[in-house]
């Protein structure tokens, strides 16, 4: 049997014909032996036909499609016109070698070509890229070289640039930024609480809160200078009235050394930036909440935004969770104690990153994992929703969650909750009432904006010819005043022209520079005008 190889290059589509493989045996070894050598190569493989890409666009789509296992119109046309033609009902006697197997299942299913790619095909293939400038004579030296160069570039831009999970990527930053703020926070806390308590131990017991311990630290100061002055500034940042009195009292009576000002300096300074990075955690928490809403509305309403940024981060990406089953990501997070537990023969973990959720929190011990299995169904029906629908609304998230709500109340008072159809329904039809508003709002918001343009424009024109000022009035006024000295000669040269064609008298009369409509006289009104005429000219003669 025949072997054909199919070797797509960064320049175009070339085919290669094998031959005296049976001597060969096929062995992939001896393939391996001749790749190097290019007189023995060169017997074995030919090249039977090569077309080159239009165009470095057109390089780009085909290498797109080879990369997603598609054969394009271009690769069906070339391969139907080089192989030889199968008859229908006969096996062929040939086969064609793919170095990508996804492509070629489709180049067979399509063309019903057969394909094959193995470790002696991709040995060939080998070959053909190292000898291939030399087997095609056209190519300049360095031309090859710049092609791959240039496609490589643009593939790996298009890559980044289309990529599905690229707005994931910022939720997944933003997650583990805020993991890694949590514990340096807490660590830089609890080094200004160890070393604010050497001038000021008792403050320790009285505030508990490391932020509101961070602040306090950096109003006091100094302990000995504590006065009845601080007590507003102490209850603003604490609240409590009675706890600024405690500070205040504390102090007077304390405990701890005495600081000297440069130490005080560094305490204050390192508690600022203790200060700083709290209030950065809020407004990452704040930029987490709103991404979380855009990305997936629907699995963020249903178990909450930080717990659902954890479960997309540890997935890889929102279409790598839709693609989990309900089972995976019941436990996704606790990978170590599922593996622990098939390896000891041991119970299995019921939940993982899930069980920060405050539903199965709120579940009674004996329903805790059946509360879990349930709202990982859930979440996995949400983050599919989020996945593949086109528009993002919070309807079916909300519903779902009006669902665990409901089980919740079955597993504790034993109230009969909805079925998932029902609740389905109405989600889809709220979806569909809101979609029709949006549709009837918007031809309502084009038509008034139409207006008010048209009533800016009107407004416009007055104002600016208020103020152009006397210069471009004066200017208008002249050009009218010459206009209408022009339509005068006109109409009067057409009058001149009337009068010496039909010999009749018209009279012209113009009021406020506006020429009036011209009467034109009968026939019979003439010819009585002439007989007058003549009769005055005998009585004069």
């Amino acid at each position: 049997m025949a072997l054909y190889l199919l070797f797509e290059s960064s320049s175009g589509y070339a085919l290669f014909h094998a031959q005296g493989l049976d001597e060969i045996g096929q062995n992939t070894e001896a393939v391996r032996n001749s790749v190097s050598d290019l007189n023995r190569f060169g017997k074995v493989v030919q090249l039977t036909a090569f077309q080159p890409f239009e165009s470095a666009l057109d390089g780009l789509n085909q290498c797109n499609s080879v990369s997603e296992g598609l054969m394009t119109d271009e690769l069906r046309s070339f391969l139907e016109l080089n192989l030889p033609k199968v008859k229908e009902g006969k096996k062929s006697k040939f086969s064609l070698g793919v170095a990508e197997p996804k492509l070629g299942s489709h180049i067979s299913e399509t063309t019903k070509i057969p394909c094959q790619s193995g470790e002696f095909v991709l040995e060939l293939l080998r070959g053909v890229r190292l000898h291939f400038d030399k087997f095609i004579k056209d190519l300049k030296s360095g031309d090859l070289e710049k092609a791959q160069l240039g496609l490589a570039h643009s593939y790996s831009r298009a890559k980044v640039k289309f990529n599905v999970n690229r707005v994931d990527n910022m939720v997944i930053q933003a997650i583990f930024l805020l993991d890694t703020l949590d514990k340096d926070i807490n660590s830089f806390s609890m080094r200004v609480r160890e070393w604010y308590s050497w001038h000021f131990p008792e403050l320790v017991k009285i505030v508990n809160d490391n932020y509101l311990y961070a602040r306090v630290a950096k109003l006091i100061e100094d302990k000995s200078k504590l006065s009845e002055e601080h007590v507003p500034a102490l209850t603003e940042i604490l609240g409590d009235k009675d706890k600024a009195k405690e500070i205040v009292e504390a102090g007077k009576a304390s405990m701890g050394q005495d600081l000297t000002p440069v130490d005080l300096i560094n305490v204050q300074l390192f508690a600022q930036r203790v200060m700083d990075l709290a209030e950065y955690r809020k407004n990452l928490y704040d930029y987490l909440v709103t991404k979380m809403n855009d990305i997936a509305p629907n699995l963020a309403s249903l178990i909450g935004e930080v717990v659902g940024a954890r479960l997309i981060s540890h997935a890889g990406s929102l279409t790598n969770l839709a693609k989990c089953p309900s089972s995976t990501l019941q436990i996704l997070g606790a990978e170590k104690a599922l593996f622990r537990a098939l390896k000891t023969r041991g119970n299995t973990p019921k939940y993982g990153l899930i069980f920060h959720s405050s539903f199965i929190g709120r579940a009674s011990a004996k329903n805790k994992g059946r509360m879990a299995r349930y709202l990982a169904n859930k979440c996995s029906i949400a983050s599919r929703i989020d996945c593949f629908a086109e528009r993002g609304s919070t309807v079916f998230g909300e519903k779902l969650r009006e669902q665990v709500e409901e089980r919740l109340e079955f597993y504790d008072k034993g109230v009969a909750p909805r079925k998932n159809i029902d609740v389905m329904k109405s989600a889809i039809e709220s979806t569909q009432s809101k979609d029709t508003e949006m549709e009837e709002a918007q031809p309502d918001e084009a038509s008034a904006k139409k207006s008010k343009k048209k009533k800016s424009k009107t407004e416009d024109a007055p104002a600016a010819v208020a103020t152009n000022g006397g210069d471009a009035s004066e200017d208008a006024k002249s050009e009218k005043k010459k206009k209408k000295k022009e339509k005068r000669k006109i109409e009067q040269e057409m009058d001149h022209e009337e009068e010496e064609t039909n010999g009749v008298n018209k009279d012209v009369a113009e009021q406020d520079g506006t020429a009036k409509k011209k009467k034109k006289k009968s026939k019979d009104e003439v010819a009585t005008d002439e007989t007058k005429k003549k009769k005055k000219k005998k009585a004069q003669e």
